[in-house]
């Protein structure tokens, strides 16, 4: 196959291109080391890539929060909450597969907190993985 062919997608599922804003959340144990903002690119049912401000390494536990383009019954706006680990992250780009997802909604006004503290659900999902509970996800 020459170089300039394009080279045939090897994803199960089909990947839907979405640019929304994000915030995510990187764990290490029992302790998020890093948090920030970024832009979604694209999503599929198995994974998601974004840009986010910092590089995150492969491997991290992530916690994705991404602004939903539809607001729930026209007025309350939602947010995709997405767990997974980084299978791919290459400086101002990464991918995460999903391990687990949630819609929720949001205030109307955003508040931004003093702490930044680990979720009830991201901990119950943390420590799900360290006991082997949740699959590992090899390719996204």
């Amino acid at each position: 196959m020459e170089q300039n062919e394009p080279q045939p997608d090897r994803r199960k599922k089909i990947r839907f291109p979405m640019q929304r804003e994000l915030r995510y959340k990187v764990l290490d144990r029992e302790a998020v080391v890093a948090h920030g903002t970024g832009v979604s690119l694209d999503i599929s049912s198995n994974g998601a890539s974004f840009r986010p401000a910092e590089p995150i390494r492969r491997g991290a536990m992530i916690e994705l929060s991404i602004s939903w383009p539809v607001a729930l019954g026209d007025e309350t706006p939602v947010r995709l909450v997405i767990f997974g680990k980084v299978v791919r992250s290459m400086g101002v780009w990464a991918a995460c597969a999903i391990e687990q997802y949630e819609f929720r909604t949001q205030s109307r006004v955003r508040q931004t907190p003093a702490v930044i503290h680990i979720g009830s659900s991201l901990a119950r999902w943390a420590e799900a993985c360290r006991k082997g509970g949740v699959r590992d996800t090899a390719s996204v």
